[in-house]
């Protein structure tokens, strides 16, 4: 095969990637997969989308090949093709936090001085699991926690925080954490936590970090 030729279809074969991300509904669909399998139905409601719409940017993730879908009885559940979609989106992340100020914007006009919250490094937090000073809660819904979480995590949707107290010893640091780095669940936990009085603190990350950094998980990943 000549040589322009060969580069052509090479960089073409990559191109397919970068355009099926070029959408931000596509890219918030491979982020909630990122916490696990779900249908059609419930991407659609989490992401704002008809059914419709939401099946049609999935059928461009899955020529890609970023995505797939399994029939389940009368639903097809969608998941991340690999693990290294994942990585991928959290490279995309990271360039564009690196390059574009406008999210550091964006972040501080939504969450205000999130450093109040005092977050939790993977390091610190596996220490403080090996000490036994600290918990960490899952404050993901429940499904996604079934699907996938960090190896001796509890599931307490951030909804419910305020029924569970007495699931959480006062006598241990509570260390909250969620969809990932951009996700409101943990913080509002951590507040509520706060709130009655307890040493609660944010993960800095989320679930599909700590996956992708080959961490301990446990769940009923498929």
């Amino acid at each position: 095969m000549e040589k322009r030729r060969f580069k052509n279809q090479l960089y073409g074969q990559f191109a397919r990637v970068g355009k099926a991300l070029g959408s931000p509904a596509r890219i918030e669909l491979l982020d909630l997969l990122a916490q696990g399998p779900r249908t059609v139905e419930s991407l659609a409601a989490e992401a704002g989308l008809t059914v419709g719409n939401a099946s049609a940017h999935l059928q461009i993730l899955k020529e890609a090949r970023l995505a797939e879908g399994r029939r389940d009885g009368l639903f097809v559940r969608y998941r991340l093709a690999d693990d290294s979609v994942a990585a991928l989106l959290q490279a995309l992340r990271t360039v564009a936090e690196r390059r574009l100020a406008e999210i550091d914007r964006l972040v501080e006009a939504y969450f205000g001085h999130r450093d109040q919250l005092e977050p939790v490094g993977f390091d610190d937090l596996r220490r403080r699991l090996r000490d036994g000073t600290a918990i960490v809660v899952d404050v993901r819904p429940t499904s996604e926690y079934v699907a996938g979480h960090i190896g001796g995590a509890i599931s307490i949707p951030h909804d419910q925080i305020d029924k569970r107290l007495e699931e959480l010893p006062r006598s241990k640091d509570i260390v909250a954490y969620c969809r990932g780095p951009y996700c409101v669940f943990a913080d509002e936990a951590v507040a509520t936590l706060r709130g009655h009085r307890r040493k609660a603190f944010r993960l800095d990350g989320g679930f599909p970090e700590w996956q992708t950094a080959g961490l301990p998980t446990e769940g009923a990943a498929e």
